[in-house]
C-alpha cells in the first residue's frame, strides 16, 4: 500500500489539474475569449501553480496534445496552399533572418542591463535566453555552455506564455478572423481513416524521436500529415472535441512551469523579460506590416507568422481563427528550424573561436 501512495497522489493532482483546466476553459467559452480551450487552462494553471497548489502536468497528455495539433495543421497543406508557400519562399527568408536578428537583439539587451547587476550573469546565459523559439533546445545548449539554465528557461516561459496571451486577444478585438487566404476543404470525419492516420503520423513522431529531432511530437505528425495532404491522400478530419482537449493538455503545460519559486527567480530579470516580450510584439507587428506591403498578404497572418511566440500556440492562433493557418505554419516552422540549426555555430563563432 505504502508503494501505491506516491502513483495515487501523482493521479490526482494530474486529475485535478485537468478538471481545473476544464472549468477555466468552460468560463472562457462563456466569456467568449480568444482560444478558451488553451488561454483559459493556461491562465487557469499558472495562477494556482504560483499560489503554490499542487498542479502537474504528464508528459504524454503534452506529447498528445502536440501529436494532435501537429496532424491537424498538416491537413491544411493541399496542393493549393503548397504552391502559395513554394511562391513565398523568400518572404519566409526574410522571416528567419529576422527572427535572428531580433533573438541576437534580446540577448545582447538583457546582458547589457543585467551582467553589472548579476554576478557571475555570462554571454552564455543571454545569449541562449534571446532566441525566439526551441525554449527545450535553448536551455539544453545553455545547460553545455555551462550557462544559467534557470534564467534561460525562465526568459522563454514567460516570454512564450505573454505571447501567447497577448496576440489572440488582440487578434479577436480587432475583429480579424476568417481571413485565411487558402482555406482547407470541410473533411468528415472517417473513424477507421483516422486510426491510420494516427497510425502514420504516430510513425512519423517515432522516427523523429529515434532521430533526436526537436519537438518530435509536433513535427513528425505535422510532416507526416502534411506529406499525405499534399499528395492529395485525404483520411479524415480531426473531430473538434479532440482539438479542443489537445489545446487544454498544451495550455495546462505552459501554466504548470510558472510555480511560487519562478516567481521569486531573479524578479529583475523577468521584469526586463516582459518589458522586452512586448517591445518584441510591437516591432514585429511593424515587421509584418512591411510584408504585407510586399506580399498583399492579411496583416493579422503576417502578424502570427512573425510574431515572438511558440510555433504550437501561434499555429493553434491561426487555426481557431482561421487566419492563414498554413502560411503561419510554414513560417514557425521554417523559424524552428534555422534557430535550432544556426543559434549554436553562431554563439561558436562569436564567442569562443580564437582569432
Amino acid at each position: 500500500m505504502l508503494s501505491m501512495r506516491p502513483a495515487v497522489g501523482f493521479s490526482v493532482r494530474v486529475a485535478g489539474t485537468l478538471l481545473l483546466a476544464w472549468v477555466a476553459a468552460q468560463i472562457c467559452m462563456a466569456l467568449h475569449t480568444p482560444l478558451p480551450w488553451m488561454i483559459g487552462p493556461l491562465l487557469a494553471t499558472s495562477f494556482a501553480s504560483i499560489r503554490g497548489a499542487p498542479t502537474l502536468s504528464w508528459n504524454p497528455f503534452r506529447d498528445t496534445g502536440q501529436w494532435v495539433i501537429g496532424t491537424a495543421l498538416g491537413l491544411y497543406f493541399t496542393p493549393q496552399v503548397t504552391a502559395l508557400l513554394v511562391s513565398l519562399w523568400w518572404v519566409i527568408g526574410l522571416g528567419i533572418v529576422w527572427a535572428l536578428v531580433l533573438g541576437f537583439a534580446f540577448g545582447r539587451w538583457l546582458h547589457w542591463v543585467h551582467a553589472p547587476r548579476m554576478e557571475g550573469l555570462d554571454r552564455a546565459t543571454t545569449y541562449f535566453a534571446g532566441p525566439i523559439g526551441g525554449a527545450s533546445e535553448m536551455t539544453l545548449l545553455a545547460e553545455r555552455a555551462m550557462a544559467r539554465t534557470d534564467l534561460v528557461a525562465s526568459a522563454h516561459s514567460l516570454r512564450v506564455l505573454i505571447v501567447t496571451v497577448v496576440v489572440p486577444f488582440v487578434m479577436q478585438f480587432s475583429g480579424w478572423h476568417g481571413l485565411d487566404v487558402a482555406p482547407t476543404f470541410a473533411r468528415q470525419i472517417d473513424w477507421q481513416g483516422l486510426v491510420l492516420l494516427a497510425l502514420c503520423t504516430g510513425a512519423g513522431a517515432g522516427v523523429m524521436k529515434l532521430m533526436k529531432r526537436p519537438n518530435p511530437w509536433f513535427l513528425g505528425p505535422f510532416l507526416v500529415a502534411t506529406v499525405l495532404t499534399m499528395n492529395e491522400i485525404t483520411l479524415s478530419g480531426i473531430p473538434p472535441w479532440l482539438s479542443n482537449a489537445a489545446q487544454m493538455v498544451i495550455g495546462v503545460s505552459l501554466g504548470v512551469r510558472f510555480t511560487a519559486s519562478f516567481m521569486y527567480t531573479a524578479p529583475r530579470w523577468l521584469a526586463s523579460v516582459a518589458l522586452a516580450t512586448v517591445v518584441m510584439i510591437v516591432v514585429c507587428a511593424g515587421f509584418a506590416e512591411g510584408l504585407v506591403w510586399l506580399t498583399g498578404l492579411p496583416l493579422p497572418t503576417m502578424i502570427l507568422s512573425t510574431s515572438p511566440g511558440g510555433i504550437a500556440e501561434m499555429a493553434i492562433t491561426a487555426k481557431v481563427l482561421q487566419l492563414g493557418v498554413a502560411v503561419v505554419s510554414a513560417f514557425q516552422v521554417c523559424r524552428l528550424v534555422a534557430i535550432l540549426l544556426l543559434v549554436q555555430p553562431i554563439y561558436y563563432w562569436l564567442y569562443i573561436r580564437k582569432p
